[in-house]
């Protein structure tokens, strides 16, 4: 199997993981998969579930298990969950087995994008964008670890941030290096 052959999406809740994976894996002709929805299929129940049953902890339990299983595949799309770069196992298997990918929003847009969303255990809090804040500091630095791509979500549409994906994604394919910088 070689790297190139799989596709991981890294970055925090509400960056598009999922919806760029989808359109990565049809350009591609790739099987997209969910991390979070792995999970949720492998239970049977829903990630807040989980949460609230097991805590942060066995979920990330499971998390792992379901990324060491997905990182053995080939020729896939992975969107994981916005903290699987917490687990160094997880880092390693992303980095090994695939080109990563960071969709790097900032909180506030992020907040923008999931202040609805009740499915989001974490930020379940007083001040979501608070909360937002804090998990940008703690996993940014993980997300550029283990990035080969960094692609800023703020004020792209999705169409133009494909856009920028796939030129990248060719330049990384024909061997060339890559610009330093994130778009």
């Amino acid at each position: 199997m070689s790297k190139r052959d799989n596709l991981y999406l890294v970055g925090l809740m509400g960056a598009g993981k999922t919806t760029v994976g989808r359109l990565l894996a049809r350009h591609y002709g790739c099987v997209f998969y969910d991390s979070d929805h792995e999970i949720e299929a492998r239970t049977g129940v829903k990630i807040p579930v989980i949460f609230e049953i097991e805590g942060e902890t066995g979920f990330r339990k499971r998390e792992e298990a379901a990324i060491a299983d997905l990182t053995g595949l080939s020729g896939i799309v992975l969107a994981t969950g916005g903290g699987a770069v917490l687990s160094a196992a997880n880092r390693d298997k992303l980095k090994k087995n695939g080109v990563v990918i960071y969709l790097r929003g900032t909180p506030e847009h992020l907040h923008d994008r999931t202040r609805h969303d009740r499915n989001r255990p974490l930020l379940q809090t007083g001040n979501p964008l608070a909360r937002l804040r804090e998990l940008f500091s703690q996993r940014d630095p993980l997300y550029r670890e283990v990035a080969d791509i960094v692609v800023d979500t703020g004020r792209q549409s999705v169409a133009g941030m494909t856009r920028v994906l796939y030129d990248k994604l060719d330049l990384l394919k024909s061997g060339l290096a890559l610009p330093d910088t994130a778009d």
